[in-house]
């Protein structure tokens, strides 16, 4: 089983959008443009067929409907979503999608105000020292 973490990260999206801000090689590949989107992608009703995935290895998104006794385009459209933030990966075999979970835990780190500043390799107290400059 992949074990992976994925950073994600609430930044506004303007700072992206606008190029005011680029995302250093070791900073997270998952940007959201708010908390409340990401509260929506990672709910616990969206965390359920993930923990089906990791357990039951559905062959298609079809056997996960089965699974999940979640209507079809209400799921499709939460894989995609998934896959679009790097959560899953949709692989075509033969005549179905297969999902599978690349990403098992997450770490979510978010400024309330100033500037958005990865800080992740500071201790409490260079923290405090990147602040105060």
């Amino acid at each position: 089983m992949v074990q992976q973490v994925t950073k994600v990260t609430s930044v506004p999206w303007w700072f992206l959008a606008k190029g005011q801000y680029r995302p250093r090689e070791d900073e997270p590949k998952v940007w959201f443009e708010s908390l409340r989107s990401m509260a929506q992608v990672l709910s616990s009703e969206n965390q359920e067929p993930l923990q089906i995935i990791l357990e039951q290895n559905p062959e298609s998104i079809r056997e996960l409907e089965e699974f999940t006794g979640r209507r079809s385009s209400n799921l499709s459209r939460t894989l995609k979503t998934m896959a679009r933030y790097g959560i899953i990966e949709l692989r075509k075999t033969n005549r179905a999608v297969k999902p599978v979970v690349v990403a098992t835990d997450f770490q979510v780190e978010f400024a309330l105000r100033g500037r958005f500043r990865w800080a992740s390799s500071e201790s409490g107290a260079e923290a405090e020292k990147a602040k105060a400059s």
